[in-house]
């Protein structure tokens, strides 16, 4: 009886990584869909003064835009496939209750999930908008995917270290 249990609450967390990746790329993908069309015909849109505007950018790098030559493209392509496949399975064989790290799984997995797609869409690269900064000092112009990419690799971190934090102490270490 008691894996049954175990069983429907492993399913309920994996749902939830499943939930928080799909809810990831929808959003993603409908900001970058709206950026477009409203921003293709404008140099930039401000939307909190000077620090905060709205301004298209196709990056064919990675973060902060890392280029590693003339494959970029199918390079990222590549390692954005192979992280979505590593955190799903991060998150079947995460410790059961653990539905932080579900959530955490899934907004990174989420994240790399839409710039995987933008890699797809278009040969001019993944779709940035969101632009911050003060006059010359600017933030890499970023998108949804990337903030749940960010955010989702600190909770990442933070799980694992809560994680670390409850793991009992060795005998040797404690006798010393």
């Amino acid at each position: 009886m008691e894996s049954v249990v175990d069983a429907q609450a492993a399913g309920a967390e994996r749902r939830l990584f499943w939930t928080a990746a799909a809810v990831t790329v929808v959003l993603d993908l409908v900001t970058k869909i709206v950026a477009e069309a409203t921003l293709l015909r404008t140099p930039g849109m401000a939307v909190v003064g000077d620090w905060f505007q709205l301004r298209l950018v196709y990056n064919q790098g990675a973060a902060f835009g890392l280029h590693v030559g003339p494959y970029s493209r199918w390079i990222f392509f590549g390692v954005a496939l192979v992280a979505v496949f590593v955190l799903a399975r991060m998150s079947r064989t995460s410790p059961a209750g653990d539905r932080f790290r579900q959530l955490a799984l899934g907004l990174v997995a989420g994240g790399a999930a839409g710039n995987l797609i933008d890699r797809i869409r278009s040969g001019r690269g993944v779709v940035d908008f969101l632009d911050v900064g003060i006059g010359a000092l600017r933030w890499p112009t970023f998108n949804v995917a990337d903030i749940a990419v960010s955010c989702g690799a600190i909770a990442l971190a933070i799980s694992l270290w809560r994680e670390d934090a409850r793991r009992p102490e060795p005998e040797s270490a404690s006798a010393a």
